[in-house]
């Protein structure tokens, strides 16, 4: 166990069955974890503002054969800091007994993978980029319509591949710098970092008040996403049902929809979107598929569930990695989609100006097709739709008849009873869906 080990070894939350709730660094971790960070700021705020710093250095002459030498000392010298500090930080750490425990325990885990180390290693909660991969979604052989329809979604329209290229360009940026951000505020670092001391309590309360255990899934496409596990199958009946908790666009497993089933004591396994939290990777539908899929391989393979006693629920954009993994394994016990929508054009165009509705209707259904009305028609098991009738996520200034879950129920009872709901039945249940709530005849509506 060397020096470097302190010195590159990843940051300490915490150190569960103490009484104080967060690691505290000593004063030289702390010094070095400071200026660390400092440094990393100042990297982000470059690399996003690097055209105008650019511009600026060309404007004033700086961008020329004499100025390398310059150059040249300036990054030395911040390599020369960025040395001193993480030796700093290094020595610091070497003083703490939390870290050193935490330290020997991943030098064990490298050597040996058995239960015993993992253990030892899950009484801490340190950066999971360090953690070692639980479970390798690749390891496990997929049947064959689950390859057509992974291979089906990833093509792309074909009939605009070639024509307007120009809108396509501005489609394809706008989705990749801000339009993905906009779809999933929770992929947002700043947003996450502003988080995390919550992040951190969630974990800690699942780990020490229901026994979770935290999993490292590896997907087909080589993120690796963070997930836990709550098992009570030895606690209550309802504990050998498992309820796969698939969050919403700002939500985390560690704050979300998990207390939920876990309050009538189902077995309960949470997960979070690829680029949220622990999760690397972007929350383009691709990658999410493969990340929803990947976690329930790891109930079904690792967990020991059958798919057969697996519930999957959704909140919001949630929903649709529910429907897409019901879509994945037909036999699951059932479905709940909790504030769901049919499909994000319609939210996507309503908050944009109508100027650009073409660009956004191209940059949704060509890199980011959220659609819940092909998903659902093509699962015929057992499912349940929550309606918020003060959604106003889904809703147009709160009104009710405008709120998109509302559509996704006609699509569903269309679908499953197309003898029964025709245009006059559909029209009818149009304008039930849209009547005002009366709190004291409030009852849930469950269609099956």
């Amino acid at each position: 166990m060397g020096f470097f080990s302190y010195v590159f070894g990843p940051k300490l939350y915490q150190e569960y069955g103490l009484d104080k709730r967060l690691y505290e660094p000593g004063g030289l971790e702390r010094f070095g974890d400071q200026i660390i960070s400092t440094l990393s700021l100042m990297w982000n705020i470059s690399y996003y503002t690097s055209p105008f710093i650019v511009t600026f250095l060309y404007k004033r002459g700086y961008l020329v054969a004499d100025s390398i030498s310059s150059f040249a000392k300036f990054t030395t010298s911040i390599g020369i800091i960025v040395v001193i500090t993480l030796c700093i930080r290094g020595f610091g750490r070497t003083q703490s007994k939390s870290y050193v425990k935490m330290i020997r325990a991943i030098e064990m885990s490298k050597l040996s993978s058995d239960e015993e180390t993992k253990r030892a290693l899950r009484k801490f909660d340190f950066d999971f980029s360090s953690w070692q991969v639980d479970f390798d979604a690749r390891s496990v052989q997929g049947d064959d319509k689950k390859r057509q329809l992974l291979s089906a979604s990833s093509r792309d329209s074909r009939q605009l591949r070639f024509a307007n290229l120009p809108c396509k360009l501005a489609a394809y940026f706008a989705i990749h710098t801000f339009g993905i951000r906009m779809i999933y505020p929770g992929y947002i670092k700043i947003l996450q970092n502003y988080l995390n001391s919550f992040l951190i309590e969630g974990r800690a309360k699942l780990v020490e008040e229901h026994n979770a255990v935290r999993y490292k899934v590896k997907t087909v496409d080589y993120n690796e996403i963070d997930s836990i596990f709550v098992d009570n199958r030895q606690n209550s009946l309802n504990g050998n049902t498992l309820v796969i908790c698939s969050e919403g666009n700002a939500a985390y497993y560690e704050i979300g929809i998990m207390s939920t089933p876990l309050s009538l004591k189902y077995s309960v396994l949470g997960w979070n979107h690829p680029g949220f939290a622990g999760s690397t990777g972007a929350p383009y539908p691709e990658q999410d598929k493969n990340g929803i899929d990947a976690v329930v391989q790891l109930a079904i393979h690792r967990l020991g569930f059958a798919v057969e006693d697996i519930i999957l629920y959704g909140w919001s954009i949630g929903g649709v990695s529910t429907l897409w993994a019901s879509n994945l394994y037909p036999d699951v016990k059932g479905v709940i989609l909790d504030a769901t929508f049919d499909d994000i054009l319609y939210l996507a165009q309503s908050r944009m100006p109508e100027s650009l509705s073409g660009i956004v209707r191209l940059a949704i259904r060509e890199y980011c097709n959220l659609n819940n009305v092909e998903s659902i028609q093509n699962y015929n098991g057992p499912i349940s739709l929550i309606r918020r009738t003060e959604d106003e996520i889904i809703s147009e200034d709160n009104r009710i008849e405008t709120n998109r879950g509302n559509y996704l129920v006609l699509t569903l009872l269309k679908y499953r009873y197309p003898s029964i709901f025709q245009t006059s039945q559909l029209t009818r249940m149009k304008k039930l869906l849209s009547r005002p709530v009366d709190p004291k005849n409030f009852s849930s509506n469950v269609f099956y």
